[in-house]
């Protein structure tokens, strides 16, 4: 029985070429992440594939699978591969199981922005429907971009006034008197990947126009102190260098008409030593709150390059069977 499972033998028609050159990939991308999931040699005659080996069978559901996106006009990227790989490996389908294929909104070029996998789907629909969301999860997995590009859809269909990005300027211990320039010189460093996600969707002329009017702040959190602000869509990006003081501080800012959404990477934390991370605390403080959602993703969120899970996974590992060199944050 092992030999005949080991020697297992599927074959798969493939009706068209462009469909074939697609499902591939450049340079074979795609099929090199099928072979480097399962036991399995993959040949290509004409318009066949011929599957081969212990586990031809589960390939061959993937292959299927991503011949179905092709077919329904979605393009196939490695990340796509890799998260239908993922979903089979859990039992799941991603033709059951697919993400909405509305866009949440559209770049100045024209691209759509859609989300990609089902956690992300969930995060996108979660903060369309409550007013404080919280986006948890590690590197990669879309939590800051989503909620920009949610940001900009509220914008321009005149749901808010104003778009609000904050972060903590933890690195340089939020003490930014010592730092040369003015205000916007000293912070702009810090508060850059929110501002390339603003020139990505509005493009730069049209966000600094709108950053000019003020329709768009992007401050560090330190700034906010004291403000309340109505009919804004603001978001709090790296989240887990907050202190508890300072997470408190930003969610008694909501005002009336207006949507939050904090973003972070408990994994991730910059604070000293001893000191709880805002984000942390308020998961344990305001869990109870039904109007407030957490969303939280996983690595198989992640649609940056397929290493940067495999690295998120090997930490992962790595700090379960080693806990004592985890730092305390």
């Amino acid at each position: 029985m092992d030999n005949l499972i080991a020697n297992e033998e599927v074959k798969m028609r493939i009706d068209r070429d462009h469909i074939a050159n697609d499902l591939f990939g450049n340079l074979d991308v795609n099929l090199r992440i099928i072979r480097d999931n399962y036991d399995v040699d993959i040949v290509q005659r004409q318009d066949e594939i011929v599957l081969r080996g212990g586990e031809a069978s589960k390939a061959g559901e993937v292959i299927a699978e991503l011949i179905g996106i092709l077919e329904s006009g979605e393009k196939l990227d490695p990340q796509t591969v890799n998260y239908v790989i993922g979903l089979r490996q859990k039992g799941l389908s991603y033709g059951e199981h697919s993400v909405s294929r509305d866009a949440i909104c559209f770049t100045h070029r024209g691209k759509p922005i859609r989300a990609k996998t089902l956690g992300q789907a969930e995060y996108a629909q979660s903060i369309r429907a409550h007013e404080i969301v919280f986006g948890i999860g590690p590197a990669g997995t879309g939590k800051t971009y989503l909620a920009v590009a949610t940001a900009i859809s509220a914008f321009k269909n005149k749901e808010v006034d104003k778009i609000l990005l904050a972060r903590p300027a933890v690195e340089a211990g939020e003490r930014l008197g010592f730092l040369p320039g003015d205000l916007q010189e000293k912070v702009d460093p810090y508060l850059r990947p929110l501002y390339d996600s603003l020139y990505e969707m509005l493009g730069r002329d049209a966000a600094l126009r709108l950053k000019e009017r003020e329709s768009i702040e992007v401050v560090p959190l330190a700034y906010m102190r004291g403000r309340t602000l109505d009919r804004s869509f603001i978001i709090l990006d790296e989240a887990q260098n907050t202190t508890k003081e300072q997470m408190k501080m930003f969610l008694t800012r909501l005002g009336i008409g207006s949507k939050a959404v904090v973003t972070g990477d408990i994994t991730q934390i910059d604070l000293p030593r001893g000191k709880k991370s805002g984000l942390k605390h308020a998961i344990d403080v305001l869990a109870h709150i039904k109007d407030i959602k957490f969303c939280f993703l996983k690595d198989n969120d992640v649609v940056r390059h397929a290493l940067v899970r495999k690295i998120i996974g090997a930490y992962d590992r790595y700090e379960r069977d080693n806990p004592q060199d985890k730092d305390e944050a």
